[in-house]
């Protein structure tokens, strides 16, 4: 299995953007489906987007139209591009292969109103 460090969390204002980025280390990452997900305190984790090998994605309804997944292969990195945020963003984001549930420590994103 992959293993992934988070980054780039941070405090923003409501209507700001943020790109979260994780870089995984391992053999399988160009061929494995990857996900970002996140938790917010007291609920339970969220599956917010994935994207295939091969550069396919998905998105949940909850961020449609605001979030944005991508990956470089090379660096072995998948990024989420989040617009438009707001306070109900608020949560700890990690990324994870799909279905497998390795992910890492995950990175704070607060969205102040």
């Amino acid at each position: 299995q992959e293993q992934f460090v988070e980054s780039g969390g941070g405090l923003v204002q409501r209507g700001g953007s943020l790109r979260v980025s994780c870089v995984a280390s391992g053999s399988a990452f160009s061929t494995s489906a990857i996900g970002w997900y996140r938790q917010a305190l007291g609920k339970q984790r969220e599956f917010l987007a994935g994207i295939t090998g091969g550069g396919i994605t998905n998105y949940a309804a909850s961020v449609q139209g605001r979030f944005t997944i991508s990956r470089d292969n090379a660096k072995k990195m998948v990024y989420l591009q989040m617009n438009n945020l707001q306070p109900e963003d608020t949560a700890v984001y990690s990324c994870a292969q799909v279905g497998a549930r390795n992910w890492g420590p995950g990175t704070q994103v607060t969205v102040s109103s």
